[in-house]
């Protein structure tokens, strides 16, 4: 491993003097002291005398900052316009420094040059623990460096890389680092440019990785396919406490895929989603993984497209949820309204930690207006419930029966009959039926109003089957790339996982059942102690297969999707022709005949074959009675 030091870069930097200086400028300083002196002070260099003839070496300004504050474990040196340079100087002074452990360079655009300088003093300096190098255009080649120094550095334990101007194709450095580093706790990659298939990549992470504790993917472009593939390595993650996905667009999708990994994942406590683009039917969907939740204390919503319904919905599953661990939710950008309020109320008494940060009270509820009546319909409908032709109401006043009648006296007929319309209602049924202001009403148009209200409601109904169908293939579809991309992320280790599988049992802290695959059969045969009928009542009944027949195979049952059936009977793929084996495990001999087993000790025993083996018998039995009766009688 080569390491940095000042010696080595004083034969490389010979040369980085300017030209305005004077050539002697490098003994000024020791022009009063002798040979002895020197190098007794160059045993005894402390790390501000490095700093400055590093700083004089490279050609730049030293920062009074950090001579002043060398000994604070804390250098805060944000916004000092280091550059390159300056960070290679400060480089320098710090390969030996013992007191530093936070070392803070925000804003300094010391590119991918002076990450590298930082990186190989990284590689000597174990006494740094805290990095920050946000907004110091770093790009891919600054991000090639940090990540080669996580592969081998053992202090770090959090990197701040926010507006570093990284993308999509430089995910993988990360991800390769942390696969084997599990010190690292916190990880800072907000303001960013990853999109979708970063997305994939920071899914892969969050699978893989066993150390990270507190992530940063605010201000990136993940939008729907990044954000199912990362909820789908958050749902097998074990280890995030806090996630930042703030200013990233989920959408209701990513709504819809979160929720799905908040129904496994156990370890998250902090979820921040503000500004994603959700609405109040995203929140529906984030509640179906809040209801299966026990570990996430605080959600933030806040100026998302909610209304008083949502945060109904929110309220909702906390004052279902007993077993909740929600203590903040912060949307406070929406008014709410009186429910709201009550409801809340009645929720804090059974959970007093509870704390919702809301707009304030004077939102509403969003009501459909009532649909406006035909009026057509209204005529129609009131001639059916009479028996009535068009002709036979309006006889009186269309004389001539051309069913064209003056307007002033369709109004009158119709204001003097018991048809309820209002006077609207009448104006505009007379705009219908008198489109050319000819003054006159024909009411022709009348006799064609159901077929065109059944038309009407066919179209309706049409549009709003095609709207839920394509309402569901979305979220099929989502939820089908989600599955896909938790099979892609998971380790080779798979793990069965089953949602509030062991809710019911509250004796221990565990809330979900992992097995590995490879045991899962042991665990089924250990919690049955006989493989008997009356054990197996509910489940597959291994029937056995006689003279050839194929056997009778009954349908599988929800509760048996964990069950196969040869584990549960290994010995009868084994068996050999001769013998079978009944519904107990119990090897039998077809000679010995199933009239031994008795059917009302054992009902679920008997077979189909089994029935029919009896039927010859029977059958035998009446022949020989014929033979007996014929001989009697030729005696």
């Amino acid at each position: 491993m080569s390491t940095l030091s000042f010696e080595s870069l004083c034969l490389k930097e010979d040369d980085c003097l300017s030209p305005t200086q004077p050539q002697d400028m490098e003994h000024e300083f020791d022009t009063d002291l002798d040979s002895d002196e020197k190098e007794e002070s160059d045993e005894e260099t402390s790390v501000p005398e490095v700093y400055l003839q590093a700083c004089k070496l490279v050609g730049v300004v030293p920062v009074s900052y950090f001579i002043r504050n060398y000994e604070s474990t804390t250098m805060a040196l944000s916004h000092h316009g280091l550059g390159p340079l300056g960070c290679k100087a400060l480089a320098i002074a710090l390969v030996a420094d013992m007191h530093i452990n936070t070392l803070e360079l925000a804003d300094n655009h010391i590119q991918a040059e002076g990450a590298e300088y930082l990186m190989e003093m990284l590689r000597a300096n174990f006494t740094v623990q805290h990095l920050d190098l946000s907004n110091n255009y770093l790009q891919s080649a600054g991000a090639e460096h940090v990540t080669k120094v996580l592969l081998d550095n053992i202090s770090l334990k959090s990197i701040k890389l926010s507006g570093n101007g990284f993308t999509d194709d430089d995910a993988k450095y990360f991800v390769d680092a942390l696969l084997t580093n599990s010190r690292l706790k916190e990880l800072d990659l907000s303001h960013n440019e990853f999109c979708g298939k970063g997305g994939e990549q920071l899914g892969q992470l969050l699978a893989n990785n066993e150390g990270l504790e507190v992530l940063d993917l605010s201000w990136n472009h993940l939008r729907m396919k990044g954000a199912v593939a990362l909820c789908a390595g958050l749902k097998v993650n074990v280890m995030l406490t806090h996630l930042d996905l703030s200013w990233n667009g989920f959408g209701n999708e990513g709504a819809l895929a979160m929720g799905e990994a908040l129904k496994f994942n156990n370890t998250l406590m902090h979820l921040n989603l503000d500004n994603n683009r959700i609405t109040n039917e995203g929140v529906g969907m984030l509640c179906r993984g809040l209801e299966f939740n026990d570990t996430l204390r605080v959600l933030l919503l806040a100026y998302n497209s909610l209304t008083v319904e949502g945060a109904l919905a929110l309220v909702n599953v906390v004052k279902n949820t007993p077993r909740t661990a929600l203590e903040e939710i912060n949307i406070c950008n929406v008014l709410v309204n009186e429910t709201f309020v009550h409801l809340l109320e009645v929720t804090c008494q059974q959970h007093p930690g509870l704390d919702v940060q809301f707009g304030g009270v004077g939102g509403f509820i969003a009501k459909k207006p009532p649909p406006r009546v035909d009026p057509m319909k209204v005529i129609q409908d009131y001639l059916d419930q009479r028996k009535l032709r068009l002709w036979d109401f309006f006889r009186n006043i269309d004389k001539d029966g051309t069913m064209r009648v003056p307007v002033a006296d369709f109004r009158k007929a119709v204001q003097q009959s018991s048809i309820p319309l209002d006077r609207y209602q009448i104006e505009e049924l007379i705009q219908r039926l008198d489109r050319d202001r000819t003054g006159k009403v024909d009411y022709r148009g009348l006799a064609d109003t159901r077929k065109q209200m059944m038309r009407d409601h066919r179209r309706q109904l049409r549009k709003v089957e095609s709207r839920q169908k394509k309402e569901k293939q979305k979220s099929d579809r989502i939820l089908k790339t989600f599955q896909s991309a938790v099979e892609a992320v998971t380790p080779r280790s798979s793990i069965v996982i089953s949602p509030g599988g062991a809710r019911e049992d509250s004796s221990g802290p565990q809330h979900f059942s992992a097995t590995p695959l490879s045991s899962w059969h042991h665990i089924v045969m250990s919690n049955s102690s006989r493989y008997s009928v009356t054990n197996l009542s509910n489940e597959h009944v291994h029937l056995p297969m006689l003279g050839g027949t194929t056997p009778y195979r009954p349908t599988s049952s929800p509760a048996m999707r964990s069950y196969s059936q040869p584990n549960l009977l290994d010995d009868s793929a084994r068996s050999t022709p001769g013998k079978s084996i009944s519904a107990q495990g119990i090897r039998s001999d077809p000679e010995m005949g199933y009239s031994k087993l008795s059917p009302t000790a054992y009902p679920l025993t008997r077979s189909r074959p089994a029935l029919d083996a009896k039927q010859p018998a029977v059958k035998a039995k009446s022949k020989k009675a014929k033979k007996k009766k014929s001989t009697k009688r030729k005696n």
